[in-house]
């Protein structure tokens, strides 16, 4: 049986009129990487601030690696990194200084060797010199990080580390990720991107504060127990607003030049071309496929 590193029951959170986190339960195991998705306003922000002590519940019970919160909070902190939305290091200190201020913040002593590692692992060396506020938002990351791990932590939390960020930073980002994960690390990472989602060990969809579904990223797909098409057409907008009166369709949704229609199961490529004659659509392609992580979340939010 695997041990806990977050072991959440009933957490509740509320802003005066407004409820962040709904009686939420959750479990995340040590050694995994660990992804809440959900919109903004959905709670993951709040969670993981709650995770790091920056945020008390209103409700409920907290439990990092069987310690609580409210009872160990010195001996929690200590074994936590914290990754924020927002570049919270000093753009006037250079890479080297921001390392050391916050391994002095940790009371970090004999940390010289492990900043060097960390310097190496982050591809950050040459530009060790270089002041904070110069670097790019792939790189800033990636300073950031390097700073949440100076002290060693064993649990490390990310809030959306990877919104902003181009491309060939966020592939270098998770690489660094995947390789923490085999030094036994846990990593707790909140993030809209339902294709980084897919590369975690288990997913949390939350909405409006409330668990939709947790489990691994292929179980969650079987969630969809209906038929999904993808139609590729002409004028891909105006064919979605017609086609959301059709009773045969129990959802349309617009991807880019594609739209998605989940049917029912006696539906099939040729019954669902005569309903897309029926309004004179002319599809370039047609084709059944797997539900992606974005027809299950948006068939649970519909739900909900």
């Amino acid at each position: 049986m695997n041990s806990i590193a977050i072991n959440a029951k009933e957490l509740t959170k509320n802003f005066n009129d407004v409820i962040a986190l709904d009686n939420l339960t959750l479990k995340v195991n040590q050694g995994e990487i660990f992804s809440i998705v959900g919109p903004d306003g959905a709670g993951k922000s709040t969670f993981i601030r709650i995770c790091c002590g920056i945020l008390t519940q209103t409700s409920g019970e907290l439990k990092i690696f069987e310690l609580n919160w409210n009872l160990h909070r010195k001996e929690i902190k200590s074994k936590i990194g914290y990754l924020s939305q927002r570049f919270s290091l000093y753009g006037d200190l250079t890479v080297d200084e921001n390392i050391n201020f916050f391994a002095e913040i940790h009371n970090q002593k004999n940390y010289q060797n492990r900043k060097e590692e960390l310097l190496e692992f982050t591809r950050l060396k040459k530009f060790r010199n270089t002041f904070a506020e110069y670097l790019s938002g792939g790189m800033k990351q990636k300073l950031a990080l390097a700073c949440c791990l100076i002290h060693n932590p064993k649990l490390l939390l990310l809030d959306e580390p990877t919104v902003g960020v181009d491309p060939v930073s966020r592939r270098e980002f998770w690489k660094i990720l995947s390789e923490l994960l085999k030094t036994g690390m846990t990593i707790l990472m909140a993030t809209p991107y339902l294709d980084e989602a897919e590369r975690c060990n288990r997913i949390a969809l939350i909405n409006r504060g409330k668990i939709l579904a947790c489990d691994v990223p292929q179980k969650i797909k079987q969630f969809i127990k209906d038929k999904i098409f993808e139609v590729i057409c002409p004028d891909t907008r105006t064919v979605y607003h017609t086609l959301l009166k059709e009773d045969n369709f129990l959802n349309v949704q617009m991807f880019g030049d594609r739209l998605h229609i989940t049917t029912a199961k006696d539906i099939n490529s040729q019954a669902l071309l005569n309903i897309l004659n029926k309004y004179q659509v002319k599809a370039l392609s047609i084709r059944e496929i797997i539900p992606s992580m974005e027809d299950v979340f948006i068939a649970m939010t519909k739900n909900q």
